[in-house]
């Protein structure tokens, strides 16, 4: 928003001052602030000062919009093909495998990750035909050797993934209908606008540098780059001093972090995998899409810079969820039935 000198100019009515405000409203709820994360540029506390007298905040709002495009939707059998880029340790690799495995395992430990994945289930396409129930892990491709180099642009990614496809030795398998190619580039690799308002993004590959039309999402460690931005709150930034950090449930800060940002990017790339399916806003180009409104977002009474109702472990960690074998902090999302994010809570147990 461009800041603007104010001319001299008469007091307005009641009704335009209310007017005004609804439509100030309406804008600033229709963008992903409505959750929060320390973004360098945000000043600390600003939207809790927003927010702390709703009367029921989880992102609920009449004004946001969330609509759907006519575009197609993930309804067939879902599967996640990872792309390692760089460096990982096996027990990194099996903390996501385990997260990405316990999408569909619907005899997990309340409140589970399969139970916050029933929200994402309840979109649709034009048939009438819901998100798929099942997602499961397919193919993976290690690119150890950094193919592109240690600072990728949002081009360059569509063309590691292009690499990984096209493989001389054991390339991915191609499904543009159904599949999610998910590339995690290690806590060593700056990639465009990371850290910057970024922590991961999803949009599709261009036939033109990949040769097909692919769903795809990276994410980042941020372990190393900006951890209190990116794996907020298992660290927070120095320029927030008073917030007191929460312990991982994996014991890896970095990981740990990138969950809840593959949460979020799988959950919109299911619903909305060529950015013409579902989202608010009137600009496809800057989707607000179903995890963008509820940013920050973990649990009962959240909003603001307050995550919300967690879990606390035995062992001190701090968490939302269940899986198979381990337990997540993971991020709501939109439920456009109720129009609130919603998602296991501490409470459903």
């Amino acid at each position: 928003m461009s800041h603007r000198s104010l001319s001299r100019r008469p007091v307005a009515s009641v009704p335009e001052l209310i007017c005004s405000i609804v439509v100030f409203l309406f804008f600033f709820l229709s963008l992903p602030v409505n959750g929060w994360r320390p973004w360098p540029n945000q000043k600390p506390n600003s939207t809790e000062l927003l927010y702390g007298g709703s009367k029921k905040y989880e992102g609920s709002s009449e004004f946001v919009h969330l609509k759907y495009h006519m575009g197609p939707v993930l309804t067939a059998n879902i599967t996640v093909y990872p792309i390692w880029y760089g460096r990982w340790a096996n027990s990194q690799k099996r903390i996501i495998r385990d997260f990405i495995g316990s999408f569909s395992a619907v005899d997990s430990k309340r409140p589970s990750v399969a139970g916050w994945w029933k929200t994402v289930q309840l979109y649709t396409d034009q048939t009438g035909a819901n998100i798929s129930r099942t997602v499961h892990l397919g193919a993976e491709k290690n690119d150890r050797f950094y193919s592109h180099g240690k600072s990728l642009t949002r081009l360059s990614v569509q063309s590691v993934i292009k690499s990984a496809v096209t493989a001389r030795t054991r390339p991915l398998p191609l499904n543009p209908k159904s599949g999610v190619y998910l590339l995690l580039t290690s806590d060593d690799v700056y990639v465009q606008d990371f850290c910057q308002n970024v922590c991961g993004f999803h949009y599709f590959t261009f036939p033109s540098i990949v040769g097909y039309t692919l769903p795809y999402a990276w994410i980042g460690n941020s372990a190393k780059l900006c951890p209190g931005t990116c794996a907020y709150p298992f660290s927070v930034p120095s320029y927030m001093p008073g917030f007191k950090v929460v312990k991982s449930p994996n014991n890896d800060i970095g990981v740990d972090g990138m969950i809840s940002v593959i949460a979020h990017e799988i959950a919109e790339l299911s619903t909305n995998p060529l950015v013409n399916a579902w989202y608010a806003g009137q600009d496809p180009s800057f989707p607000v899409e179903i995890a963008d409104l509820c940013e920050g977002i973990y649990g009962t009474g959240g909003g603001g810079s307050y995550t919300g109702q967690m879990l606390n472990g035995e062992d001190g960690a701090t968490y939302n969820m269940n899986g198979l074998r381990r337990r997540f902090l993971v991020q709501w999302v939109w439920n456009h039935i109720l129009n609130y994010c919603s998602g296991p809570n501490a409470l459903d147990q």
